[in-house]
C-alpha cells in the first residue's frame, strides 16, 4: 500500500518536540515501512529539514502557519491508497478533496467530535466521507457515539503502546544501575522513595494536587520526594501564571520536591528508574494518557485517576491503584502511602504492568491493528 500520515500542526514528525502522537508513528513506522511505501506529512522545524528520506520512509514538512492548504496541495501530487489523518476530522473534507480516489482512516486522540470543536452536520459529513475512525480509548470511541450513534461500524478503538527495547525494567541490574546514576544526577538519595510526575504542567494535569498531598505523605513517609517532570508545553519552560504558582506552592518542602523542567522525550524511558511509584493526577477527562503505558513498560507501579480513557489500562490492585475522588489529595495521599509503605506489593503490582505491556501494548501490536484497518477499508472499497 501507500500510505500517507498526516499529523497535527502542533508537532513535528518525528517526535524531537514529544507529543504523543509523533511517539505513536515513531512507534509504528518500523513495523510498517518494509511492507508498504509510507510518507509522513507534519510541519517544519529548524532541525529538520523540509523533506527527506529517513530508515525508508518519506518526510514532508510544512510550514505551520498554511499548513491546512499546503498539505491539500502536495495531496494533489500523489497517488495514495490510504490516508491516515491524525486527530484533525476537520480537515478531511479539504483533503478528499484533493485526493477523492484514496480510503480516508481519520484518528481520533482527543474529543474532536465534540460540539465545541465541530458543527452536528459537519460531523455527519466527516462520518459519511472516511472508511474508517480510530480512536485511542473506548472513551472517545464512547464520545463519538453519544453524538453520532451512526458512527458505530466505522469506529475501532487502537490502544497506543511502547518500544519495549526503550524501558530497562527496574529491577534488571542494568535498571539498578541507570536508576543510581540518574538519582544521584538529581541530588536524590538512594533510600529516598520517589513519586514521579510526568507531563505537562497544566491545571488539568492536576500536579497541584500532589504537591497538596504532600503534606500527607510525609508525615508517613518522612524520605518521600516528589518529582515533577515536564515543562508548561513540550519542549518549552517558559514560566506562566500556572507554572510558577506550582513552584511557590513547592517553596514550603524545600529539597522533597524536585522540578526538573522538559526533559526530552528519548532520555524519558530511563527517568521512569528514578521513582518508586508513579502518578498520573489529570482532573480532566484523558483520551489515555500514554505515560501509563511507558511507567508499567518501565517496571513502576502506577497510581492514576478514574478519569476518561485512564482506567482502560488499569487493573485495579494488579498493575496499580485507581483514585475516584479526583480532586482530594487526601486520596492521593492514601495511595501513595500505600503503595511506599508495602514496597512487596508494589512490586507485583509493577510486574504485572509490564507483562500487561509486553503481552498487549508494544509497538509492533499497535502496528497490527492499524494494518487490519488499512486492509479493511481497501477490501471493501475493490469489493463495490
Amino acid at each position: 500500500m501507500k500510505i500517507c500520515f498526516i499529523c497535527t500542526e502542533k508537532l513535528p514528525s518525528p517526535s524531537i518536540r514529544g507529543g504523543a502522537i509523533q511517539l505513536m508513528i515513531d512507534g509504528v513506522l518500523p513495523y510498517l515501512k518494509d511492507n508498504h511505501d509510507i510518507t509522513v506529512f507534519s510541519i517544519t522545524d529548524p532541525d529538520l529539514p523540509v523533506k527527506e528520506e529517513r530508515s525508508g520512509v518519506t518526510f514532508i514538512r510544512f510550514d505551520r502557519e498554511h499548513y491546512r492548504s499546503l498539505v491539500a496541495e502536495e495531496l494533489t501530487n500523489h497517488s495514495f491508497d490510504v490516508i491516515h489523518v491524525y486527530n484533525r476530522p476537520a480537515n478531511v473534507p479539504l483533503y478528499k478533496q484533493a485526493s477523492p480516489t484514496s480510503r480516508f482512516v481519520v484518528s481520533l486522540h482527543n474529543e474532536m467530535f465534540a460540539e465545541h470543536k465541530l458543527p452536528f452536520d459537519e460531523g455527519q459529513q466527516i462520518i459519511h466521507d472516511v472508511d474508517a475512525i480510530t480512536t485511542v480509548s473506548n472513551y472517545i470511541k464512547q464520545t463519538v457515539l453519544r453524538r453520532f450513534p451512526e458512527a458505530e461500524k466505522k469506529i475501532k478503538v487502537v490502544y497506543s503502546g511502547v518500544d519495549l527495547q526503550q524501558f530497562i525494567p527496574l529491577w534488571s541490574s542494568e535498571g539498578k544501575h541507570i536508576r543510581h546514576r540518574l538519582r544521584q544526577k538529581y541530588s536524590i538519595a538512594q533510600h529516598e522513595k520517589v513519586i514521579l510526575f510526568v507531563g505537562r504542567l497544566s491545571q488539568s494535569k492536576g500536579p497541584h494536587i500532589l504537591l497538596e498531598a504532600m503534606k500527607y505523605i510525609l508525615k508517613k513517609n518522612e524520605h518521600a520526594v516528589l518529582v515533577i517532570v515536564g515543562g508548561k508545553w513540550f519542549s518549552d519552560n517558559k514560566m506562566n501564571g500556572y507554572v510558577r504558582s506550582l513552584y511557590k506552592q513547592a517553596l514550603p518542602y524545600g529539597d522533597r520536591i524536585i522540578f526538573t523542567k522538559y526533559v526530552p522525550a528519548e532520555n524519558i524511558p530511563h527517568l521512569f528508574l528514578i521513582g518508586d511509584v508513579f502518578v498520573c493526577s489529570s482532573l480532566w477527562n484523558e483520551p489515555l494518557a500514554r505515560v501509563h503505558y511507558e511507567a508499567m513498560a518501565a517496571g513502576i507501579p502506577v497510581v492514576t485517576t478514574k478519569r476518561g480513557g485512564n482506567e482502560e489500562v488499569m487493573i485495579d490492585a494488579m498493575n496499580g491503584l485507581l483514585i475516584y475522588d479526583y480532586n482530594n489529595p487526601l486520596e492521593y495521599a492514601k495511595s501513595i502511602n500505600f503503595m511506599l509503605s508495602h514496597p512487596s506489593i508494589a512490586r507485583g503490582f509493577a510486574k504485572f504492568g509490564r507483562k500487561f505491556v509486553e503481552v498487549n501494548f508494544q509497538f509492533h501490536h499497535v502496528a497490527d491493528r492499524l494494518e487490519r484497518v488499512y486492509n479493511e477499508v481497501l477490501f471493501e472499497e475493490n469489493q463495490k
